[in-house]
């Protein structure tokens, strides 16, 4: 008989027979529910994390609008430009706009003394020995509507008869019409001040005596619009081929549908154009684009690409305010700095010495580098999805972006004639903004097109110095010859 030797059990084991079956099915139920439970409070608590972010954005650390703020807006006191250490108000040199007497007054009004203080004599102005003056700039009356009257006569020849009559001018076309200037003024009011149809017609009204219907205004907005399509055209070629071009959109609201304003501008050009796609690039652009990282511009072909370092400078407000991330305010500090050199640089009207330039890419590489190992350090945010890649943190995003794309962050310290920012197309696509919140979206395509047509002229005289009234009544021929591109 073979003897069977007993084999010592363990703990555990003693431990699992005397667990019955039911108890330990239990124990591994709860032990799955446990990492279940962890698993979703993890997400939750990242959850939480990404909406307590969201709630501290504004426009001062994001890309959001000032006027999604409401009433919490960010004190000014909390602006991205450092102190220049300078004075508030007016610089040494600025010649200002204060008000000063003119040597020949329009209008002069003597008043003289009657009475003597002293004995109570009579004063005439025969008395009078000297004289101080004060000048009061005022509006005069409106005037009323100057009606010219164009009489075309009619000849009869002495040999054979025939009866000719002269021309009219270029422009009068019907027995009544309004004048060049009332156009002018109008298109200015509605493209330029954004004023809105109702209330453009109470002020003509009010201002000038002058009764215009709604369809009149729109007539007198389409003609001004035949008139500067040619030039407005030759704007949007020059701008395709400037050295340095501004590029931004933005959603606009046309018959309840939203399509896009497309806006590229010079220092000296503005072009608008409408667009039902914001992906619907302009074709045939070259030279350097500046933009604030919308990807789609990287598909443009044959350009250099320079990135908006405002934006930047928000994002990482946002990184130092909210997630204090240590990394962030040294990246600041050092755009700071880079921007103040090229614009001392530019003042001298000269490149950043070479040395400089290295000095700020090294410093530049060497914090993005202690950014991606402080967010290599971080534990890894929870999965919330099956498919695409592990989610990054904004920071880290910020991160890679800063050092993928570095010649185009840095590219204003290469070339001067590239700016720190993309001001010159955001400030353009504000128009449009404003254009809304006072008269509201378009009805129409065709009344977009106008828009976008008159606003490219109107912004282009603008920063041509012309005036905007005189402009509008002369010929678009005379005015490409004195534009002004550099």
């Amino acid at each position: 008989m073979t003897s069977v030797t007993d084999t010592p059990l363990s703990d555990a084991d003693l431990m699992t027979a005397a667990i019955p079956t039911a108890v330990a099915e239990e124990i591994a139920r709860l032990q799955a529910e446990n990492a279940t439970l962890r698993e979703m409070n993890a997400v939750l608590l990242a959850r939480i994390a990404e909406l307590e972010r969201r709630l501290g954005l504004n426009s001062g650390n994001s890309g959001k609008p000032p006027s999604s703020d409401g009433l919490k807006k960010p004190p000014r006191t909390q602006s991205l430009r450092e102190a220049s250490g300078r004075p508030p108000g007016g610089q040494k040199g600025h010649p200002g706009n204060t008000l000063r007497q003119v040597a020949e007054p329009d209008v002069i009004l003597d008043h003289y003394p009657n009475i003597c203080p002293n004995c109570d004599s009579t004063l005439t102005p025969a008395m009078v020995t000297a004289y101080s003056a004060r000048q009061v700039f005022d509006l005069p009356e409106p005037p009323p509507l100057v009606v010219t009257e164009h009489r075309a006569h009619t000849g009869r020849c002495g040999q054979c008869g025939e009866a000719t009559r002269a021309a009219f001018p270029e422009g009068v076309t019907a027995p009544v019409q309004y004048g060049a200037r009332i156009t002018a003024f109008v298109v200015y009011l509605l493209h330029a001040q954004f004023i809105p149809e109702d209330r453009w017609v109470e002020l003509m009204a009010d201002l000038f005596g002058v009764k215009l219907a709604a369809a009149t205004i729109a007539r007198m907005s389409t003609k001004a619009v035949e008139q500067v399509q040619g030039f407005v055209a030759a704007v949007g070629q020059l701008v395709k081929t400037a050295a340095v071009k501004h590029l931004d959109e933005t959603g606009f609201r046309i018959g309840g549908k939203t399509q896009w304003l497309h806006v590229a501008v010079t220092a000296w050009l503005s072009f608008y154009r409408v667009s039902p796609k914001r992906g619907s690039l302009w074709e045939g652009i070259i030279g350097i684009v500046v933009h604030d990282h919308w990807k789609p511009y990287y598909t443009l072909k044959g350009v250099l690409h320079a990135l908006c370092n405002a934006h930047h400078l928000r994002e990482l407000k946002a990184l130092i305010e909210i997630e204090r991330e240590p990394w962030a305010l040294r990246m600041q500090r050092l755009l700071h700095r880079a921007c103040h050199a090229a614009h001392l640089a530019r003042e001298r009207d000269g490149p950043l010495k070479p040395s400089l330039v290295h000095r700020f890419q090294r410093r530049y590489d060497t914090l993005v580098a202690e950014g991606l190992a402080f967010h290599e350090a971080q534990s890894p945010l929870p999965v919330t999805g099956r498919r695409g890649r592990p989610r990054r943190r904004t920071g880290h995003n910020l991160l890679l972006r800063l050092r993928t794309r570095k010649d185009d962050v840095l590219r204003f310290l290469t070339d001067p004639r590239v700016p720190f920012t993309n001001n010159l197309a955001e400030q353009a696509a504000r128009m449009m903004k404003l254009r809304q919140k006072i008269s509201g979206g378009f009805r129409s395509e065709p009344g977009a097109r106008d828009f976008a047509v008159i606003r490219s002229f109107i912004a282009t005289a603008k920063k041509q110095g012309w005036n905007i009234i005189d402009t509008l009544t002369q010929s678009p021929t005379v005015l490409l010859s004195k534009l002004r591109t550099t």
